[in-house]
């Protein structure tokens, strides 16, 4: 006979354990808007996050992917950047200013493999702002590839540094087996949202392409059609839910790791396949800090700007300790509410050195004594120029 604590253990393993966490957020955006307080304004607010924000994060994604297939072949600048220590410093600081968590990864994998010094991690790490990093681009692009050159002499210089005081096989562990994942490591349902994931921006990049690049130049999209007034920002909130349903089918969280980091990709999928994951990724986490701005102010009437500015001088101090965070979620965040007017460009500047991304993951796996001591060193020169900027341009 089943007991009461075996029967209840039995529901909650079979009927009530919820399955898909984010499907907590397509269900949410559906939920405001269906809501007809909240319609006008989740709407224009998905609309933005998917024409301003998602589709060039995709675009840039495809083109990152395309290179990234080139770059992993043996050639010319691979073996340029395997030459000395200076060199892997170098090109690793440059690896790191890309856009995305993939060129920082790499790195961090090399180091814990044997083949760069603890310098290149230091480097990458410094120069890295992640995910993040394609937000920015895409709504100010200036200032965008300013962080990113920022980052890669900051990168640059630290390396250096760090290999002035400690050898290339400083704290790494016995080199372990890093075993990358296939499609058969994957639940069928999940492979085929992420299979969907591909054909859905394979569909909608190049028209949607158009439309952001229109709607930067202040081109009224549904005047230009002649469509009916809110049409484009309809059409925009509709594919922002539809790509947050797929992704939400993609991946179980289950732990922190699940939460703020990319999706596995597999190694031989398509860039435009890569691409899609990542920028729904860094979509979903947008969409979040848009909507939290937006709701707060428009409910409580309080002016995050004015909140965040009494914090004056703590303000690079607090971005640099998110930064420190594993992880490009938190970071996006960050980087949204800079971009909203939020948080001043010395916490971003902070947070955008100190910020390790998704690498940090491998690392801590891994090779955690090394993690911690570089993620401590890319702290310092984050404190330095966040302050830095404060002092000279905020105060």
């Amino acid at each position: 006979m089943m007991t009461t604590n075996s029967f209840s253990q039995s529901l909650s393993l079979s009927q009530f354990s919820l399955q898909h966490k984010r499907l907590i957020l397509p269900i949410t955006l559906l939920a405001l808007v269906g809501a007809e307080t909240t319609r006008d304004l989740t709407v224009t607010t998905l609309s933005d996050a998917f024409w301003a924000v998602s589709t060039y994060v995709a675009f840039t994604l495809v083109i990152y992917h395309y290179l990234s297939n080139i770059m992993g072949k043996t050639n010319r600048i691979t073996a340029l950047y395997n030459k000395s220590r200076t060199n892997q410093v170098v090109f690793s600081s440059l690896l790191g200013a890309l856009p995305g968590c993939g060129g920082a990864i790499v790195v961090t994998t090399q180091y814990i493999s044997g083949k760069v010094g603890f310098g290149s991690v230091v480097a990458v790490l410094t120069a890295t702002m992640g995910d993040a990093a394609f937000l920015l681009i895409a709504a100010q692009p200036k200032v965008g590839f300013g962080v990113m050159a920022l980052g890669v002499v900051v990168g640059i210089v630290s390396g250096m540094v760090v290999n002035a005081i400690h050898k290339d096989d400083f704290l790494r562990p016995e080199s372990p087996q890093i075993k990358e994942p296939t499609k058969q490591d994957i639940p069928c349902l999940q492979v085929k949202a992420i299979n969907l994931q591909g054909t859905f921006w394979k569909l909608v990049l190049i028209p949607a392409t158009i439309v952001a690049v229109l709607g930067s130049f202040q081109v009224d999209i549904n005047q230009l059609f002649h469509l009916p007034e809110h049409s484009i920002e309809w059409v925009g909130a509709i594919l922002a839910i539809g790509s947050m349903m797929l992704w939400a089918l993609t991946k179980e969280i289950s732990d922190y790791q699940s939460t703020v980091s990319e999706d596995n990709k597999c190694v031989s999928s398509h860039p435009i396949q890569k691409a899609a994951q990542d920028t729904n990724f860094v979509s979903a986490w947008v969409i979040v800090a848009f909507l939290i701005f937006e709701l707060t102010t428009y409910f409580s009437g309080i002016n995050l700007h004015t909140v965040f500015l009494g914090y004056g001088m703590w303000m690079p101090l607090i971005g640099l300790a998110i930064g420190l965070l594993p992880g490009c979620g938190p970071q996006i965040l960050v980087t949204s509410l800079y971009l909203s007017g939020a948080m001043p460009m010395s916490a971003q500047l902070s947070n955008a050195i100190s910020n390790d991304g998704d690498a940090l993951f491998p690392a801590i796996a891994l090779a955690p004594k090394a993690a911690m001591v570089a993620t401590f060193y890319s702290a310092v020169p984050a404190f330095v120029v966040g302050y830095g900027y404060y002092f000279l341009f905020e105060m």
